[in-house]
């Protein structure tokens, strides 16, 4: 029995059966390496293999037990590469699935032989994020990646995930990926981990049977008497907790994807409705949902208005006259917001900056919300229902909104006629919006 360990961990190790792998010299001679000698020299000597060499991981039947062997051996190679070595992985397989005529369901039939071959569904994820990646870099790989994507959307259908609550007392491993994977506010320490877990919040997670220790989307809840309009009492571990008996509302200020692969496969809309299930089954007292939002697109908008675009949002005539004709007025108001927002506090200026953010928030592209998060939560039904001003002046939040923070609201028998005007270009604003 012949080992091999691949470069970069101890837990991918390759292992070759050699009398499986031994041809006959004269065999070889007659027909040409066979796959497990090809297989064998591509172990042994390390080097990446070529088309040819991992082409039977699209052609062989699924039963087929040297393909399978091959594709369990090229899936350990994979996850103990670095990037150089994954994108010639990567190039290999496209540059063989290219030659497939005609094609048929051969991409498919390779990556149900990865799924078959490993523990989890890491790798095909992880495999998805690389081509995400590199497919514009790497000829075919499109194709590949748009297979993938097929399947990831079946293999990750909402019916099959399983909803979890994560506490302080859940495995040290689970809340260090809380940590790592938080993508809205950073977590600095174990104190303010333990804070955005402790009895008085809440802190739910989709996860994969096939995946189970690791989060596929997880929201942060805070609970308070009326709408929340500020992220950092939020999140300041020292500001004693509301008594959660009184509360009314329940506040997602956090809501992170933590997987690249799964990018386009939706499962966010139906966190949110489930979250909201499990809270009023746990607090039946609360009556209203919102959440309070980052605007991660509205500083770079805004600064690539020129004096024409602005003179179109602006109220005010001095303001108008100031934007005409400069090329630089939307990088300008950025500044002006940022320095209002930092403590140099104009009440026009907070007006002003408030009404450019709720345009913002209202332009459409493709039929879509512009902004990204807005993008989320106005495509699950809720509505724009408060702009908040100087609500997060951490640096993140100074560098992509001037400090402005928005909540979504969220009112379960609204969510369908919502989504109907969203689809007709016309997003769903509150009361005291619509002037703006």
């Amino acid at each position: 029995m012949a080992t091999t360990k691949t470069p970069d961990t101890e837990n991918a190790l390759v292992v070759i059966d050699a009398e499986s792998a031994r041809v006959k010299t004269d065999k070889q001679e007659k027909e040409g390496p066979g796959l497990m000698a090809r297989l064998s020299r591509w172990l042994e000597r390390d080097p990446l293999p070529e088309p040819e060499d991992v082409q039977p991981l699209f052609t062989a039947r699924l039963t087929d037990v040297a393909a399978n062997r091959l594709a369990k051996q090229w899936s350990a190679r994979y996850l103990a590469s670095d990037a150089k070595d994954r994108r010639a992985l990567l190039t290999s397989l496209a540059q063989a699935s290219s030659t497939l005529e005609p094609r048929e369901d051969f991409g498919l039939r390779m990556f149900r032989r990865l799924y078959a071959q490993v523990e989890s569904l890491n790798l095909l994820v992880e495999l998805r994020a690389d081509m995400l990646r590199w497919r514009k870099q790497v000829a075919g790989l499109t194709v590949l990646e748009r297979e993938l994507e097929g399947l990831l959307n079946a293999w990750f259908d909402v019916g099959m995930l399983e909803l979890r609550p994560i506490t302080w007392d859940s495995p040290a491993s689970l809340l260090e990926k809380l940590i790592e994977y938080e993508a809205v506010h950073e977590i600095r320490s174990w104190e303010e981990l333990k804070h955005r877990v402790a009895g008085h919040r809440r802190c739910y997670a989709f996860f994969h049977p096939r995946m189970s220790n690791v989060p596929l989307i997880f929201v942060e809840v805070a609970f308070a008497q009326q709408m929340a309009g500020n992220v950092q009492v939020l999140l300041d571990p020292q500001i004693p907790a509301d008594d959660i008996g009184k509360a009314r509302w329940a506040i997602f200020y956090s809501i992170s994807n933590t997987q690249p692969g799964l990018r386009g496969i939706s499962f966010g809309n139906f966190l949110l409705k489930r979250v909201i299930d499990a809270l009023l089954g746990d607090l039946p007292r609360l009556k209203s949902f919102a959440t309070l939002s980052p605007i991660p697109g509205f500083a770079d908008w805004l600064a690539r208005q020129d004096g024409k675009a602005l003179q179109a949002m602006l109220t005010d005539k001095t303001d108008k006259q100031q934007a005409e004709g400069d090329p630089e007025a939307g990088l300008k108001w950025v500044g002006r917001l940022k320095a209002a927002a930092a403590g140099q506090v104009s009440d026009s200026v907070q007006r002003t900056g408030l009404r450019l953010a709720v345009h913002y928030l209202k332009t459409m592209k493709n039929g879509q919300p512009l902004d990204p998060v807005a993008r989320f939560h106005l495509g699950n039904g809720a509505r724009i229902e408060r702009l908040n001003w100087a609500a997060d002046c951490s640096a993140k939040g100074m560098a992509q909104s001037c400090g402005i923070m928005v909540n979504y609201l969220y009112e379960l028998d609204q969510l369908d006629d919502n989504l109907a005007l969203l689809a007709q270009g016309k997003p769903k604003l509150g009361m005291n919006l619509r002037w703006r």
